[in-house]
């Protein structure tokens, strides 16, 4: 196995039954959460609202660069509910408890040490961004060019395009500039986190309620209009719940401080945080490759 830095930052790769999932390191940094006022389709809803506030993400993590495949969940699992079938089409029709509960605990016994989760709600968004403003990471508007989603329901009074009635290929449509590809539409993708509505004011690495009967969904899907695939939107459903337009993106927690975290100083520093990181903090993030991944180099 390898890992390496492109145009897009550091990448590094684990293998399961012959099946790769590449991980991006995601660095430190802040952003806007949730939608302003004049966005287009912003849902105002109380519990499940756009409120915009300021996130600081003090730490490091890694992030899937595509959704879960049904490649990679039957090389751990042995089975494929999902209802659209291919090797390289997301895995779907999976709930929420299916995944903590069986898959993650599965697929970390597989590969000790590597401590996969599902992202928090709000490093989802980030990364979902990639340092963009916009509804959506390549602007103000989209296309089924750009994201799988029902066509005939477009956004923000753009032209009706193809509803193709299923999922793509997880790499079939173009990735963000920090290398993950299709943070919009193909499937929901479930959190970490209980669905509740956001406290104004700065949030350092939150993590949701406490409680509550919602897990967080983002991301929008094959099935739903235009407007739902934006970075903002939230949705959520019961713990158990499952569809064949919901899927999930594997993470892995922040690093070791001492193997490289910025932590605060490392936000402080600079307010629009890419995955392409500084030269200091990305030597760093790939001495934390080469210890928590144990891989090879990629020259």
């Amino acid at each position: 196995m390898c890992h390496g830095v492109d145009q897009s930052g550091w990448w590094a790769e684990f293998e399961v039954k012959g099946v790769v999932q590449r991980m991006r390191w995601i660095s430190p940094g802040q952003f806007q959460m949730g939608s302003p006022e004049g966005e287009a389709g912003r849902s105002s809803d109380g519990g499940d609202g756009e409120l915009q506030h300021l996130v600081l993400l003090t730490e490091d993590y890694w992030l899937a660069d595509t959704t879960c495949t049904q490649a990679l969940w039957r090389a751990v699992m042995g089975d494929n509910q999902s209802k659209f079938k291919g090797n390289d089409v997301p895995v779907e029709s999976v709930s929420w408890d299916k995944i903590s509960e069986s898959f993650l605990l599965a697929l970390n016994a597989l590969m000790p040490g590597l401590e996969l989760v599902l992202p928090t709600e709000a490093q989802w968004e980030y990364a979902c961004r990639a340092g963009a403003e916009t509804p959506f990471w390549f602007g103000d508007n989209m296309t089924p060019e750009q994201v799988n989603y029902d066509g005939n329901y477009p956004y923000r009074g753009g032209g009706k395009g193809l509803y193709r009635e299923q999922t793509v290929d997880v790499k079939a449509l173009p990735a963000n500039g920090w290398g993950l590809y299709q943070m919009h539409g193909n499937v929901w993708e479930w959190c970490a986190d209980w669905l509740g509505p956001y406290a104004p004011g700065v949030a350092t690495d939150p993590q949701g309620p406490p409680s509550g009967r919602a897990r967080v969904l983002r991301g929008g899907s094959w099935f739903g209009s235009g407007g739902s695939c934006r970075s903002a939107e939230r949705s959520g459903n019961g713990p158990g719940f499952r569809s064949d337009d919901i899927g999930f993106r594997l993470a892995r927690g922040s690093s070791p401080r001492q193997a490289g975290s910025a932590g605060v100083a490392g936000v402080a520093a600079g307010s629009g945080a890419t995955a392409a990181a500084p030269d200091s903090l990305a030597r760093r993030a790939g001495r934390v490759v080469k210890k928590i991944f144990g891989m090879e180099e990629n020259q």
